[in-house]
């Protein structure tokens, strides 16, 4: 591994603290938690407060028309394209202060370490703060990385509102980006993405292992189901007699239980939100809404379970006398990570006496969208009790050095020392 000394660890090890504290005031909720949502003031804020680092860490930075931040590490040979890493710093209502953030603040100092032992490298380094991950303010997700993979089109912005009516196009013109905006279009070359996060889940504590080196990222399918029966006098109407939409999605949702157990792990499959209506006591639910999330590693087991599935519920829909309208809102499919990455991954940590693990990631990311483009890595640390979303998540310093470790020395072997495979 790069030979770097203990006074330097230390020095990045309290740096990557400090910057991950820093950015967790910027969105900081009265739940103890952070709310940095897509083009809001406090991710406007975080993003310049983060440019403004990557200069005085010596990077060139910009931004893109969609607000995605790159910080660069120039190489000497220009006809290389460049190696990326990064994450992003939007977040859920309330989250932690790791999820995506520790991706782009160790990006960046891995770049300045890199620059500080070694000066340029061969090939350009990009660290970039993607603009949208979460999906939490607008009904998408992906915002970010899938204008730089070509999904999106700043021609063809999608007609999505937030809460209070603002669209996605107000928004992202207000904080100064969009088709109109003078910075530079979304769509680049790049020759490999790598992404470092914390696990979201507890596989890693649990199995006693630091790093995650991730083979693949399952696939999704996001459904709106809406039942439709009758509202009625919930005293006057006997049982016998109903048409309770509410009772019927209980049935549904218990079928979609037990048939995700019985085709088992790792297909999973979750009902988040129900919403009976009217909603009230003493009336007898005539519509209920409930959402579905389906996912799964292998796309002909994650397309046949659901429909199947669909076939299912309108069974039951029909036996009791309800109507059924099955709306997919997402579909994802599953993206494997670069198997040649993966194995340098491997051999860093073996190499480092770093135990580690090959695992699936269970959660959607921006490797997913760019590594459907290009190679692509993830590597996961630990969270603790596998909590994420929340002001509770935590990850361990020591953890997140060895995550920083791993990530510096793949870059300094692949930008610095050209150790690459034919295939990238």
């Amino acid at each position: 591994m790069v030979e770097q000394t203990a006074a330097v660890l230390d020095q990045y090890s309290i740096r990557m603290n400090d910057m991950l504290e820093w950015l967790s005031g910027y969105g900081a909720d009265e739940q103890g938690g952070v709310t940095r949502l897509l083009y809001s003031r406090e991710w406007i804020a975080a993003q310049e407060a983060l440019s403004s680092y990557m200069k005085e860490q010596g990077l060139e930075t910009f931004y893109d028309q969609a607000g995605n931040l790159t910080g660069r590490l120039v190489g000497s040979n220009p006809d290389l394209l460049p190696v990326v890493t990064g994450s992003h710093i939007d977040t859920v209502i309330c989250g932690g202060k790791y999820d995506g953030t520790y991706g782009v603040v160790a990006g960046i100092l891995a770049l300045a370490y890199l620059q500080q032992v070694y000066g340029p490298p061969v090939r350009t380094i990009d660290v970039i703060s993607l603009c949208e991950e979460e999906g939490s303010r607008f009904p998408l997700t992906y915002w970010g990385s899938g204008n730089i993979a070509g999904n999106y089109s700043m021609e063809r912005i999608p007609a999505v509102s937030d809460r209070e009516g603002i669209t996605l196009e107000e928004a992202m013109s207000a904080a100064g980006f969009g088709p109109d905006s003078p910075y530079r279009s979304c769509l680049r070359s790049w020759d490999a993405y790598i992404e470092l996060h914390i696990e979201q889940g507890f596989v890693l504590e649990r199995s006693q292992q630091q790093i995650g080196i991730v083979n693949g990222i399952v696939g999704q399918r996001r459904i709106r189901v809406s039942v439709g029966g009758e509202s009625n006098h919930a005293g006057t109407t006997p049982m016998g007699w109903r048409r309770d939409s509410l009772a019927c999605a209980a049935e549904m949702i218990t079928c979609i239980r037990h048939s995700a157990l019985e085709m088992g792990d790792p297909l999973v499959a979750t009902v988040g939100s129900i919403q009976p209506s009217p909603g009230v006591s003493n009336v007898i639910a005539g519509e209920t809404i409930f959402t579905l999330d389906i996912r799964h590693l292998d796309r002909k087991v994650l397309d046949e379970y659901t429909d199947k599935l669909q076939q299912k519920l309108r069974k039951i829909a029909s036996q009791e006398g309800m109507d059924m309208y099955w709306e997919e809102n997402l579909n994802i499919d599953p993206v494997l990570m670069h198997p040649d990455i993966i194995t340098d991954l491997q051999h860093i940590c073996e190499s480092s006496g770093i135990a580690c693990r090959t695992m699936p990631s269970g959660a959607g990311h921006d490797a997913q969208v760019l590594g459907s483009q290009r190679p692509a890595a993830m590597i996961f640390v630990p969270s603790r009790q596998g909590i994420s979303h929340n002001p509770l998540e935590y990850t361990a310093d020591e953890d997140l050095m060895q995550g920083f470790r791993v990530l510096t020395e793949w870059l300094y072997q692949y930008a610095y020392r050209g150790e690459c495979h034919e295939t990238l």
